[in-house]
């Protein structure tokens, strides 16, 4: 009977050796995963990452996002991480199709709030400590108000905004409006088309205008056009190298009347059949979040 059961035992320990085993060699390495969120509420920054209000002689919304893209995401351990000195995990597809080095639009991941924009396994984000994200923001879609010609009342209407340093752009529509441009736009260039009306438009803001807030300018500047957006985790995130669960990056962004005109006759509205123009379609801030 004693020999009996020394074998019993023996068996059962063997199984759950061998299911341990099994289940180690299942187990899914843990992943980076980013997202983005639009927030109208939160701090509307300028370039250097300070509070900032509207010029005079100028007007802005909230647009309300649809969607947008990235080109570049890195993690900076320090305020004196020089921009690529840090951890690089993600950079997006390039072009010379429209002559100078572009953005390829065509291969760009665009995602609404709350969709994943990347993931990757985990251990692609070296071990250490990281203080800063940096998002270079390359498109971005969403609806703003504006006033028809021969109108007192304002209508919806979706913009698209390249903001990045360069894009080249085959044909872009916005629903059934199609803008066929094939040619390399600085950042800054727009299209607009009103919803469910037959009145269409694309313009250009100035150079240099677009914002682009980065808090660590004076220790850690970055390049003018390059709409690479700094923000600061509230608590650093540490990376230990051996984590068994995932990572989400939340990349909180200020939509705080970050589509800015000029308004000609003060009224607050944006006029464009007065010939008010558009000045920036910056993100006013960043604030990155993370989940481990």
């Amino acid at each position: 009977m004693k020999k009996i059961v020394i074998i019993f035992v023996f068996f059962v320990t063997s199984i759950s050796l061998f299911s341990c085993e099994d289940a180690d060699d299942k187990a899914v390495p843990p992943k980076l995963i980013i997202k983005f969120k639009f927030d109208p509420t939160q701090a509307r920054l300028n370039n250097l990452g300070q509070p900032s209000t509207l010029p005079a002689g100028h007007a802005a919304q909230s647009p309300i996002f649809n969607t947008i893209s990235s080109h570049y995401i890195e993690f900076a351990p320090n305020a004196n991480t020089q921009l690529g000195a840090g951890q690089i995990v993600y950079h997006g597809a390039e072009t010379n199709q429209g002559g100078d080095n572009a953005i390829d639009f065509s291969q760009a991941k665009i995602v609404a709030e709350g969709e994943t924009f990347l993931e990757i396994p985990l251990s692609q984000l070296a071990a250490g400590t990281y203080q800063w994200m940096r998002v270079s923001l390359s498109y971005e879609n969403f609806q703003i108000n504006i006033r028809k010609p021969d109108s007192s009342f304002e209508y919806p209407g979706t913009l698209a905004s390249f903001v990045g340093f360069n894009t080249y752009i085959g044909t872009h529509s916005i629903g059934n409006v199609f803008f066929p441009v094939n040619a390399n736009k600085p950042q800054g260039y727009w299209e607009f088309a009103l919803n469910d009306y037959p009145y269409s438009a694309s313009g250009q803001a100035p150079a240099g205008a677009t914002t682009v807030p980065n808090p660590i300018a004076a220790t850690s500047p970055i390049p003018l056009n390059s709409c690479v957006v700094t923000g600061q985790f509230s608590a650093p995130l540490t990376i230990t190298g051996i984590e068994k669960k995932d990572v989400v990056i939340t990349l909180s962004l200020s939509t705080n009347n970050s589509f800015e005109w000029i308004d000609t006759n003060g009224n607050g509205k944006y006029d464009p059949s007065q010939g008010e123009t558009v000045v920036d379609m910056g993100l006013r801030g960043l604030i990155p979040t993370y989940t481990k």
